[in-house]
C-alpha cells in the first residue's frame, strides 16, 4: 500500500483537544521507558529537544524523569502549543520551553543538544528529510538521538483493523485522525533509505505491530562531515522567531516583580509591597495593554505582528499567562505572606475567627460607619444592572423573599464606596494579639449584608470587580483645545469597555454567568480569586503598622561634596558639570536650583517640563514663586501622562493663575524630555544653566526610581536646550542641535548610526562594546541593528527592567548579547546608551526607552555625559549592575528569565547596595 500524505498541522481546535485528551498511557509510557533504558543516565543535565511536541505530554514526561534537564519543545501548530502551555504543571513552568516553528528553519536558541527526541511527528511531513535534517543540523558529538513513530500497514483493512483495535471507544473525530496517519506513515524499509539518504547511522527496531523505535549517538566522524559542509546561511532579522511578544514579555516583569514577594531576603512588610505592584501592574496591564490588544482585534483580526502572532493568538497566550500570574499572586498572599504576618502578630482575621467581642465592635462599626453611606440597587425592571465605576469593589447578593413593595428580584448589586478603608484595624481592646489585627472591609460587608435588606434571605454574597479600557483617544485633528479634549475623556474613563472580570471563586457559576452576560465578557477574561479582589489597597497596612524591623533600612540620600561645600549652585555649576544619582543622591538639589532662580535677581527666565510631578510639589511652588517675583517662567505640561491627567489639568490651572506661561507641547506627541533651563544674566552676557534627567521631576518617586540627572552650563548644550524649548512653544522647522539627540527627529536615527559604528569597528577588529539601560527594549529597526552587532562580534551587554522584545543567545544571531534586568529596592529607571567607540568613550543619558513611542511619537531627548569623571562613575555603575548576582535577571532565548542567585556560586554582589554605600560614604 502507497503511502497517503495526511495535513502537516493540526490547526483545527476541536482536533488539537480531541489528540491532547485521548488515552495515549501506553504509547507514551513505552516511549519514555525506552528512551530511559536507551540514556542510563538518571542524573542527567543539560537541555534536550523535542520535536514534535504536540501538547506536551512527552516534554512534561521527560523532565520529570530528568529533573536535571531543561527541555526546548517545538511544534508548528499554534493552537497545539497553546494547549501545550496552559496544561504545562506550574512546577515545569521554568524547565520546558514551547517553541513555534516549523522543520527544519525553525530557530531555536541553542545551536545543539544533549538529547534530541520525538514522538510521532515523522509520519506528520511531507518531506522526512525535513526531520532528519533538524536532527543533523542542532546535534553534535555525543548528541543522543531517540525516535518513535507509526508503521503503515500493508492495506487499508489492516489499518481499520488497527483503528478498532487501539482507538475503539475514542471520538470519532480521533479515530478519522489515527486512520490518516496510518496511511501517512513510512514502513520499515522506506525509514532505512531515509537514514541512508540523511546520512545518519541509527538503530531502527520495530516495537510493535505498530510503532517503531530509533535510537543512536551522534558520531565524531558525521559532526567531522557537517562542519566540512557546513555553508553560512543568511538569517532573515525580521523572522518572528526572533522576536518575543511585548505583552508576554510585559507579564514575565511581573512575574519578577511577584519573585521578590517569595524572597526570603526581602522584610516581611515590603514583600507585601511587591505583591501589592505586581498587582497593580497587573490592573495598569488589561487597562492598558489587553484593550489595545481587544482593539485591534476589532479593528483587523488577522494582523501579523514582529512575533507573528495575530491579536487573537495574543489575547489566548495573554490568558494563559495572567491566570497563571493571578493564582501565584493569591497563592503567595494566602500560603506565604499572611501565615508570616501571622507569626509577626500582624493578622488578617476571618469572619470564622471572631471573638463575640470583636463581632460586636464590628457590628457597631457597620452600623455606624458602612450602613449609611451603602446603597445596594434590587435588579428589576425599574432598578436596571447600574454602570459599575473601573476596579471598584462590588458585591453580587442572592436574595428571597418580598421587600416592602412586594418585590422579589432575586439578586442586588452593591458598590462599596472607594473612599471607604479595604482593611479595618480592631481598636487595641479588641484584639487578640497586639495593635496589629485587621479585617477586610469586604468580610464585615458579608457578615452584616443582611442589614441592608430588611425582611429578605441573603443566600448569598460575592464579592467582584470589573476592570475597563483606561487607554482614552484624543484625535489631535479635530481638536482646537486640548485641555478640554482631554477633560472630556477623563470623565468617561471609569467606564471604558469591560476587558477583565474578577469573581470570589465561591461563587456559583450560574451568577458567575449572569455576570459574564452583563458585562459581554468571554470566560478567557475571567478570574476566580481566591481572597480580596483588589490586592492593591492591602498596601494600606504600611501605614498603619509601626514595625520598622519588617521594611527596609531608612537611609539618607547624599549631597555630591561640590554642592555640600558650595551653597550657591550656580557657582558650584560653573566649576564643572554635576552629575546626580537618584535615589542614592538626594533630589533635593533640583529642588534648590529652582529656588535660588526664582529668588535670584540676575534670573530672567525658566523654561520647564512637567510630565509627573506630585501633589504639592515643591518644584511647582519655586515655579510659582519665580513668576511672581515677576520672571518669564514657561512651563510645557504634557495633559496626556497616564493617569496623571487630572493632577496635570489641576497643576496647569495653578501655574496659570500665578501667571505663568502654560504650553501643552506639541499635538500629536507626548513631551516626555525632562529639561530646566535657567537663563540668568551675569556680568555682559546671558549665561544658559540647564538641568537635564533621566526620570521626572517628582520628588517623592525620585526616592524610589533610579535616574541619571546633569547640571550644566555648557553653552551649547544650553543652546540647545533653549531651541528645543523653542520648538515645543512656538513654530517653526527642525533647528540643527549640536549636542542632543531629539526624537521624533534625530535620536533614533543617532543610535542607529552609533551601533552602527560599533560594528564598523568590529569588523576592523577594533574594540567594540555597546551597554545599553533601559526600561524596555521593544523598537524593531533597534532590534535588528543590535543583531547585527553581535553578528559582527560586538559585545552587547543591555540591562533591561521591563520589556525586552529581542531574544539573546541565538546562534548566529545573538549569540554577544545578554540580557539582565535588575529586580532590587528601587525600581530601575534610567536609560542609559554606552559605546566604545574604539576608545572614544560615547555615554548618553536620555528620557527615552528602546520603543516605537519614544522614538516616533514622542519629544524626547538625549544627552552626552562628556566629563570623564562623570561618564566613568556611570560606567562604574554599569558595571556593578552587570557583576550583580542577587537580584538580577538573565533573559533565557526562550523569553524566560533565570534568576542569578539561584545559578551562581560567586561572592555576593547587590549593585544598588553598593552604589547605596559608595555614595553615603563619598
Amino acid at each position: 500500500m502507497k503511502r497517503l500524505l495526511e495535513l502537516e498541522l493540526m490547526e483545527d481546535e476541536s482536533q488539537v483537544k480531541a489528540y491532547a485528551e485521548a488515552d495515549f498511557e501506553t504509547p507514551h509510557n513505552e516511549f519514555i521507558q525506552r528512551l530511559k533504558s536507551f540514556i542510563d543516565e538518571p542524573g542527567l543535565s543539560g537541555t534536550a529537544l523535542d520535536l514534535g511536541c504536540g501538547p506536551g505530554d512527552i516534554s512534561c514526561r521527560f523532565a520529570k524523569a530528568f529533573p536535571f534537564c531543561k527541555v526546548h519543545a517545538v511544534d508548528g501548530s499554534k493552537p497545539m502549543l497553546n494547549y501545550a502551555k496552559s496544561a504545562l504543571p506550574s512546577d515545569l513552568t521554568e524547565r520546558i520551553s514551547f517553541i513555534p516553528g516549523l522543520l527544519p528553519d525553525v530557530i531555536l536558541p541553542q545551536s545543539s543538544y544533549e538529547i534530541i527526541f520525538s514522538n510521532s511527528l515523522l509520519h506528520h511531513l511531507p518531506d522526512p528529510q525535513m526531520l532528519w535534517k533538524t536532527i543533523e543540523k542542532y546535534s553534535r558529538p555525543g548528541t543522543r538521538i531517540i525516535i518513535m513513530d507509526l508503521l503503515r500497514p500493508d492495506s487499508i483493512e489492516d489499518a481499520q483493523t488497527m483503528v478498532n483495535n487501539y482507538a475503539a471507544n475514542e471520538p470519532e473525530i480521533l479515530r478519522r485522525d489515527f486512520y490518516h496517519s496510518l496511511l501517512a506513515a513510512f514502513s520499515m524499509e522506506e525509514i532505512t533509505e531515509q537514514l541512508a539518504h540523511a546520512g545518519l547511522h541509527l538503530n531502527i527496531e520495530q516495537i510493535s505491530d505498530r510503532h517503531v523505535f530509533i535510537t543512536g549517538v551522534m558520531p565524531d566522524s558525521l559532526r567531522q562531515k557537517m562542519d566540512k559542509n557546513e555553508t553560512v546561511e543568511t538569517i532573515n532579522l525580521e523572522s518572528p522567531e526572533l522576536y518575543i511578544n511585548r505583552d508576554l514579555s510585559l507579564l514575565e516583569f511581573n512575574k519578577r516583580v511577584l519573585a521578590q514577594a517569595k524572597n526570603e531576603a526581602v522584610p516581611l512588610l515590603e514583600r507585601l509591597n511587591y505583591l501589592c505592584i505586581s498587582c497593580s501592574n497587573l490592573d495598569e496591564f488589561f487597562e492598558v495593554r489587553v484593550s489595545s490588544v481587544l482593539e485591534m482585534v476589532a479593528i483587523d483580526p488577522k494582523a501579523i505582528g514582529p512575533d507573528g502572532l495575530t491579536p487573537i493568538e495574543q489575547l489566548e497566550q495573554i490568558s494563559i499567562h495572567a491566570h497563571k500570574l493571578v493564582e501565584e499572586q493569591y497563592q503567595v498572599l494566602n500560603e506565604i505572606l499572611i501565615p508570616k504576618l501571622d507569626a509577626e502578630n500582624i493578622r488578617f482575621i476571618r469572619r470564622n475567627e471572631w471573638t463575640e467581642a470583636q463581632h460586636k465592635w464590628l457590628a457597631d462599626y457597620f452600623n455606624d460607619e458602612l450602613l449609611p453611606i451603602l446603597t445596594p440597587v434590587g435588579l428589576d425592571s425599574a432598578h436596571p444592572f447600574p454602570r459599575i465605576l473601573n476596579k471598584s469593589l462590588n458585591f453580587i447578593i442572592s436574595l428571597t423573599g418580598k421587600d416592602a413593595f412586594g418585590r422579589n428580584s432575586g439578586r442586588a448589586i452593591l458598590q462599596a464606596p472607594r473612599a471607604l478603608p479595604r482593611v479595618v484595624q480592631l481598636p487595641v481592646d479588641e484584639t487578640q494579639s497586639g495593635p496589629a489585627d485587621f479585617v477586610f472591609l469586604s468580610s464585615i460587608i458579608h457578615a452584616f449584608v443582611s442589614e441592608l435588606f430588611n425582611g429578605m434571605t441573603v443566600k448569598g454574597c460575592y464579592q467582584f470587580r470589573v476592570t475597563r479600557n483606561s487607554d482614552f483617544f484624543v484625535d489631535d485633528d479635530a481638536i482646537d483645545d486640548l485641555l478640554l479634549a482631554v477633560q472630556g475623556e477623563l470623565a468617561m474613563r471609569n467606564y471604558g469597555n469591560e476587558v477583565r472580570l474578577e469573581i470570589d471563586r465561591h461563587c456559583p457559576d450560574d451568577t458567575v454567568s449572569f455576570l459574564l452576560d452583563r458585562f459581554e465578557l468571554n470566560r478567557d477574561r475571567l478570574f476566580l480569586v481566591d481572597g480580596p479582589v483588589n490586592l492593591n489597597r492591602i498596601q494600606e497596612i504600611n501605614n498603619l503598622v509601626d514595625r520598622p524591623d519588617l521594611k527596609f533600612t531608612p537611609f539618607k540620600p547624599s549631597v555630591p561634596s561640590q554642592l555640600a561645600r558650595n551653597k550657591d549652585i550656580f557657582a558650584a555649576i560653573r566649576r564643572h558639570d554635576i552629575l546626580l544619582h537618584h535615589p542614592f543622591e538626594s533630589f533635593s538639589p533640583v529642588v534648590e536650583f529652582l529656588r535660588q532662580a526664582a529668588a535670584a535677581p540676575e534670573v530672567l527666565a525658566i523654561k520647564q517640563t512637567l510630565y509627573r510631578t506630585g501633589a504639592d510639589s515643591p518644584i511647582v511652588a519655586a515655579l510659582i514663586r519665580a513668576a511672581r517675583a515677576g520672571k518669564e517662567v514657561t512651563v510645557v505640561i504634557e495633559l496626556r501622562a497616564r493617569f496623571d491627567e487630572k493632577a496635570n489639568i489641576d497643576l496647569a490651572s495653578k501655574l496659570q493663575e500665578a501667571a505663568v506661561h502654560v504650553v501643552y507641547g506639541v499635538v500629536g506627541y507626548k513631551t516626555h524630555a525632562k529639561m530646566c533651563l535657567v537663563l540668568r544674566r551675569e556680568g555682559k552676557e546671558l549665561r544658559n544653566y540647564v538641568h537635564l534627567g533621566t526620570g521626572n521631576y517628582h520628588p517623592k518617586t525620585a526616592q524610589l526610581y533610579t535616574d541619571y540627572g546633569l547640571f550644566s552650563c555648557n553653552k551649547e548644550l544650553g543652546e540647545d536646550v533653549r531651541r528645543v524649548f523653542a520648538q515645543l512653544t512656538s513654530l517653526g522647522k527642525v533647528t540643527q542641535l549640536n549636542k542632543l539627540l531629539q526624537s521624533p527627529f534625530t535620536l533614533h536615527k543617532g543610535i542607529l548610526e552609533k551601533i552602527e559604528r560599533e560594528i564598523t569597528h568590529a569588523k576592523n577588529g577594533k574594540p567594540a562594546k555597546i551597554i545599553i539601560q533601559v526600561n524596555a527594549i521593544v523598537e524593531e529597526q533597534s532590534i535588528q541593528a543590535l543583531y547585527r552587532a553581535s553578528q559582527a562580534g560586538v559585545e552587547v551587554k543591555l540591562i533591561v527592567r521591563g520589556i525586552c522584545c529581542l531574544r539573546p543567545g541565538i546562534p548566529g544571531v545573538s549569540e554577544n548579547i545578554e540580557v539582565r534586568a535588575i529586580i532590587g529596592r528601587f525600581l530601575e529607571h534610567a536609560r542609559i546608551y554606552a559605546f566604545a567607540n574604539d576608545g572614544n568613550q560615547e555615554v548618553y543619558a536620555s528620557s527615552a526607552d528602546l520603543m516605537n513611542r519614544n522614538m516616533f511619537r514622542r519629544v524626547e531627548i538625549c544627552f552626552p555625559i562628556e566629563s570623564k569623571r562623570l561618564y566613568n562613575r556611570i560606567l562604574h555603575d554599569l558595571d556593578l549592575y552587570l557583576k550583580d548576582n542577587t537580584q538580577a535577571w538573565l533573559l533565557q532565548p526562550d523569553g524566560c528569565y533565570l534568576q542569578l542567585l539561584h545559578v551562581t556560586n560567586d561572592e555576593p554582589v547587590q549593585a544598588q547596595s553598593v552604589i547605596l554605600n559608595e555614595l553615603q560614604a563619598s
